[in-house]
This record gives structure tokens, sequence and C-alpha cells, in this order.
């Protein structure tokens, strides 16, 4: 390859001189190695040497000439881990123009646009280390433009480098903290964030963010946790709106499915021991908002299953978290609330004694907590029959019936229950019978049911309310 790609002589003897080669490809391996220590980075840092693989760069604009690029810009990286000197020429030679040129070209078509990416960002965030000057010079040449293109390519290969040139340019800088929550700076986060949420880490990055959890080595940090932080509400709020903005165009992993189920599962268990909150989400206290945000990824998680399809060879997500649970935890929950005001109102015109002894049970700890619940189920039971069987077995059908009410508690209960219930009733015969034939004894009626065909019916043995057919 050397032969067919011209370099000036110029650039070419320091570099064979310095490597004592005559190869290019061989030279630049040869000071890539030696400028792995500290001696050698020095070494070459008096030889003059960073200056004339800038020039080199620049000559290899090419797409042709991948690999030598690569290559120099590994060599640029080596030479400025940690070696002020080669830092600072790198800054008065204009490197970080010079690569900002070059990622200008980049299209983000193969292996290794990617690949010249992430080397430059190494140099970048090597660059940064150096102190405010250096990090200014990064900073204001890449952010928010190149920062953001970056971003959108949505590689874990890119993102990394990135989140670390960021970090260590921003970092006690309040000028570029400001900037960071700009729109711009926001968009660029977000990108980031999808990326994360694209991929299996982001179980870690949340149990990361628990400052109030018990430290350990390699245990399951989310089986201990009994309250959560802001930041971990933040995390959960943020992908949470990706995900219901981008249903179409995110696949979720099976990883972060069960990821967000852990989450989940984890307050569900604890939850009875707070108390309510007025507000929906965000309510401003971190474990309602960790709870909440995670009912609606899942809400959004089994929509998205439905609207991407089953990757070949891979399990149906919504059948993995059926599997681990989701279905009968969620069923439970709604169980163990007391009904909606609706229902409760109607069973007091048929018993007014013990009223408020019948409903002892569980009240919402926020505002729409019972919708979220009927929602995840509404989605989970789409187009799914072996779902739909599941929720009649577990006595589920009247429980989601009584949901098909209006609630000021809930706004928007009504819609997503009777979402849940089409769901429930559509192509299952069983489902539909066991309906149609419910007993209408001892039930009473109330306008805004009797418009949706319902009516209350009475238990005579455990006094709970429940929807029937009217026909």
């Amino acid at each position: 390859m050397d032969d067919t790609i011209y370099v000036p002589e110029n650039i070419l003897q320091p570099l064979f001189s310095a490597s004592k080669t005559s190869s290019l490809t061989k030279a630049l391996e040869s000071l890539i190695e030696i400028a792995r220590g500290t001696v050698g980075r020095s070494e070459l840092a008096s030889k003059n040497v960073l200056p004339t693989v800038l020039q080199l760069c620049q000559s290899l604009s090419n797409p042709a000439c991948g690999d030598l690029l690569l290559l120099s810009l590994k060599l640029l990286r080596n030479l400025c881990a940690g070696e002020l000197s080669n830092q600072n020429s790198f800054i008065r030679e204009d490197g970080v123009q010079i690569v900002s040129r070059l990622f200008s070209c980049i299209t983000f078509a193969s292996d290794m646009d990617y690949g010249i990416v992430r080397m430059g960002l190494q140099i970048m965030g090597n660059i940064s280390l150096a102190g405010e000057e250096h990090q200014r010079g990064v900073w204001h040449q890449f952010f928010p433009l190149e920062f953001a293109k970056i971003a959108r390519a949505r590689s874990r290969d890119t993102c990394d480098p990135l989140c670390m040139v960021i970090y260590s340019c921003y970092e006690g800088n309040n000028e570029f903290s400001a900037e960071l929550c700009s729109d711009q700076g926001l968009d660029i986060l977000t990108e980031i964030i999808r990326t994360a949420s694209a991929d299996s880490h982001s179980g870690l990055l949340f149990s990361k963010l628990c400052l109030t959890s018990a430290s350990g080595n390699g245990d399951d940090v989310m089986s201990r946790v009994d309250s959560f932080v802001p930041e971990q509400a933040f995390f959960l709020s943020i992908l949470s709106e990706i995900l219901n903005e981008q249903m179409r165009n995110i696949a979720v992993s099976n990883d972060f499915a069960l990821f967000v189920l852990e989450v989940f599962r984890n307050f569900a268990r604890i939850v009875e021991s707070f108390s309510q909150v007025k507000s929906g989400l965000p309510t401003g206290f971190a474990d309602f908002d960790v709870l909440g945000y995670s009912l609606t990824i899942l809400r959004d998680i089994c929509a998205c299953d439905g609207v991407m399809g089953k990757n070949e060879g891979s399990m149906d997500t919504v059948d993995l978290l059926l599997s681990s649970g989701l279905l009968e935890l969620l069923l439970n929950l709604l169980c163990d609330l007391e009904p909606p005001a609706l229902i409760r109102k109607a069973t007091d015109q048929v018993q007014n004694q013990e009223a408020e002894h019948s409903y002892s049970r569980k009240l919402c700890p926020y505002k729409g907590f019972r919708r979220d619940l009927v929602a995840v189920i509404g989605n989970f039971t789409y187009q799914r029959k072996h779902v739909q069987d599941e929720i009649r077995q577990r006595n589920g059908i009247l429980l989601l019936l009584q949901q098909c009410v209006t609630d000021d508690e809930n706004p928007f209960l009504r819609e997503w229950g009777i979402w849940s219930l089409r769901n429930l009733l559509e192509g299952n015969v069983e489902n539909q019978r066991v309906v149609s034939e419910l007993e209408l004894q001892g039930s009473v009626n109330v306008p805004e049911i009797a418009r949706l065909g319902l009516r209350v019916e009475v238990d005579e043995k455990t006094r709970r309310a429940k929807l029937v057919n009217v026909a």
C-alpha cells in the first residue's frame, strides 16, 4: 500500500529516521510501540515527531488511505498520553482543527469510519487532560456540531470516548456545564442515552447511580435497594421519553427489558411501606418516580415489541417478560388496590354499612398508577392468545372489567381499560364466553357504567364489587 500512496519526502524521512525503518506502515507501527512508554514518548517529543505525524494525517484524507490514517491517529494518541510537551505541541500545530477536519469527511458508512472517529476522540481525551487551555481548544472546536454528529452515530465504539471527552472538558467548568445543559447540549446527551438504552449496560449504569445502596463486590445491587435517588429517577425518565418517542425505530434488547422489570419488581415489593402522593409523574419523589417510569417503560416495551416484531432466532421480549412473572405481578398489584372511586360509589348504594372496612386495601402510590398498570396489561395482551388465556386462568377478566371507568385519580383509565378489554376478548372465544355468562344478581346501575353496557355486581360472599355485562 505504501507504494500506491504519495506522501512527501519531508514527511517520510523524519519518520523513517525516528523508527529506523524504510516503510511507512512499519515506521508507524514501530513508533506506536515506542510511544507506549513514558521514556519513548519523551524521546519522540525531543525529536519533534508529533508535528510530522499531523502533517501526515493531512496528506491521508483520501478514503483509500484509511489504514495508514488509523495508524497515524493511534500514534498521535500514544504520543499525547500524559506527555505535556507533545500535548502542547498538538495545540500549537492546530492538531484539534486537523482532527476535526478529518471527522468532517466521515460518513459512518464503514467500520473504518467508526475506528477513525474512536481514535480521534481518544486523542481529544488525552489532550483535554492537559489543562484548561487544552480543554477550551477541544470544546470550542467540537461543541455542539461535531459532538452531535458523533452522538447521532449511535455506536458504543464512539459513544464511550465521546463521553470521556465531554466529561474531561466540562468537569469543574461552569461555562461548559451551562452549555451542556442548553438545548443543543441536551440534544447531545439525549443521543448518548439513546445509545446506552439500546445495549445491556443500562442496568449497570442505573446501579452505579444508586448512592444509598449497600456496597459490595459482585452482588446484584438491585436485590438490596430499599430506596432510590433522584439521578436514577431522572435516568429512567429520559429512557421513558426516548422509548415513547422512538417506538418505531428502537429494537429493545431482552437484557434491557429484564433490567427494567427488575427495577419495577424491586420497588413493587416495598411500595406498601410508602405513603400516597397526590401528583402524577414526575412526583418529585425519587422512589415514586422510579416506580412510575419503570412502569411506563414496560408499557412501551410491550407496544414496541408489537411494532418491531420478533427478531428471528431471538426470544420474543413480551414472552420473556411473561415467563419472568410480569403479568402475575401486575394482576396482583391491581387486585390489591382499592376499587376505582366510581366502583366504590356504586357499591355504597348497595351496601352503606362497613363501606370503609370493605376497601381497606392499598391506595395508588401516585396519581395514574392504576392507569399505568392497566396500560401495560393492555399492551401485553395485544394479539397474544396465550396472554389472554393466562389472564382468564388467573381470574383477571373481572378485574380488568372493573377498570373501564373514569377516575379522577387516574386520567384516561377508562380508555386504557377499554383498550385492555378489547385486546383481552379479541379472537378469544373462551374469554368472550366468560364475559357473556356473567350473572347479574345483586347488581346496581350507575349511569357512567351503564353507558358502557356494564353494571356493578356485589359478590354476596366476599362483598367485593365487580363489573358485569348487562346484555
